[in-house]
């Protein structure tokens, strides 16, 4: 059995991960690479495996940086199956065809000045046609069902408790020469007690461990602050009638947003005046998707439907449908909450309101998630003094404030609390989904609790089990 690390090694995007046993070629998540547009244009083009060569696909979770690059697969010759919870089969459909959209409007952007240099122009990586061609290769599977997927390779799903439908994959492989293994990917990990979805749970008896390492160098804030300093946040726009920005990510983040306004909004800690703008297309779409399946809801969400209350609605929310209507929030008087896709900045509506807001030292961004390398939603937490937003230089003078008590992955304590349920029997331990300090700090905290090898692997490198 042999384990390659293709993506989210020694960075957290574009997760893929190729387990090849008992004759098949297993790839954990296909995930799209995130950055430097030109850097991750070619790395999402040029794919190390041959799509042909795949078996099968797992999925852990929908979220693009795990599942952005499924089309391009089927594209370039993959024909297998994709095993996915529904909820993230369901989110899929919605995801990678506004990704399509979102590719097209910024390769005419780029293209639009290639053609003006003589230079040759850029494709998009997929179609929606290839959307068309995955989906029915997706194969709904249940939490805690066993399913032999190949001869000797058993897959079962667990809940992680990131985004609706993620999932802990667990993979029993009994090889002919009698060598059992169990290996666990942790996908994503959720943060625990976090809104609307169920805490994560802990499967047992791996012997390998693969495990994300993104904030495993920190501890979030507590929760309990985020309520406060949304209400500090909602005064300070009410009294300037200003606007507050929060790019975020259509799927998770924003539902869970939605969620901690409604906690203010029972308290009475929200000013009348605040009008609540959800503009994306996707947003709306995935809270849509959120709302149908209550069966993945914790107990306090179940709570406020009991109670009457829908905890993804709120007075004078609106679904921002055309562009023409996102445009016209650029003159609107606030106080105004507007909430846009994407949520790194790297390209969706959130663009032409950072581009309208980051000039005005009365308005705020509120960053709500974390921030890749190389991104402008990096560049604005770091609080640059100028922001390249559309092809244009923008001052940025507007308040920037970052909440990451709202993460939806674990912090160190969330990921060492699990990692100390599950840790028994793993022999061989590799952190992944983190920058260089984080998987190396990841790695150096599994031998310490106890592993007895734990590596940060880098892209490329190969791991053979007997």
């Amino acid at each position: 059995m042999k384990i390659t690390f293709y993506g989210a090694a020694q960075t957290t995007t574009g997760s893929m991960h190729l387990v090849e046993a008992n004759g098949k070629r297993i790839l954990l998540d296909c995930g799209l690479y995130q950055g430097h547009r030109k850097e991750a244009f070619e790395k999402n083009r040029n794919l190390p495996i041959d799509p042909a060569s795949i078996d099968f696909v797992i999925l852990s979770h929908a979220h693009i940086d795990h599942s952005g690059n499924l089309p391009q697969l089927v594209r370039q010759g993959f024909r297998g199956k994709v095993f996915a919870r529904q909820s993230t089969t369901d989110l899929c459909d919605v995801m990678l065809r506004d990704s399509c959209f979102l590719q097209k409007r910024d390769l005419e952007y780029v293209n639009k000045k290639r053609r003006r240099d003589g230079k040759r122009l850029f494709e998009p990586l997929y179609e929606e046609s290839d959307v068309d061609a995955l989906m029915p290769m997706f194969v709904p599977t249940h939490l805690h069902e066993p399913r032999e997927i190949a001869r000797g390779i058993t897959l079962e799903f667990f809940n992680a408790g990131h985004i609706l439908g993620s999932a802990l994959t667990q993979l029993d492989i009994k090889s002919d020469r009698g060598h059992n293994h169990r290996i666990l990917f942790s996908g994503d990990l959720g943060q625990p007690d976090q809104p609307i979805l169920r805490h994560y749970e802990y499967p047992a008896g791996a012997d390998i461990l693969i495990m994300e390492s993104t904030y495993a160098d920190r501890l979030h804030p507590s929760a309990d602050d985020v309520e406060g300093r949304l209400e500090e946040y909602l005064k300070y726009i009410d009294r300037r009638n200003s606007k507050l920005l929060i790019p975020a990510f259509s799927v998770g983040r924003t539902q869970q947003i939605i969620w901690y306004l409604n906690r203010l909004l029972e308290k009475g800690k929200v000013p009348r005046e605040v009008k609540l703008y959800i503009d994306s297309p996707l947003s709306q779409k995935a809270t849509r998707i959120y709302a149908s399946h209550r069966e993945v809801y914790n107990d306090e969400a179940r709570r406020m439907i009991a109670s009457g209350k829908d905890p993804l609605s709120f007075p004078g929310m609106t679904f921002v449908g055309t562009p023409q209507e996102s445009m016209a929030l650029n003159g609107a008087p606030g106080p105004m909450i507007i909430i846009a896709a994407s949520g790194m900045c790297e390209g969706g509506r959130v663009l032409h309101h950072l581009k309208q807001i980051a000039g005005d030292p009365d308005s705020m961004v509120l960053i709500v998630g974390f921030q890749a390398e190389n991104t402008l939603g990096r560049r604005i937490v770091e609080r640059r003094e100028t922001l390249k937003v559309l092809g244009e230089e923008v001052p940025l003078k507007a308040r920037v404030e970052v909440i990451n008590a709202l993460s939806a992955h674990a912090d160190r304590a969330g990921l060492m609390e699990w990692l100390d349920e599950i840790k028994d029997n793993v022999r061989h331990a590799f952190a992944v989904h983190g920058e260089p300090e984080k998987v190396a700090e990841m790695a150096r905290l599994m031998e310490e609790h106890g592993i007895p090898s734990a590596t940060a692997p880098s892209p490329g490198q190969t791991y053979k089990f007997d």
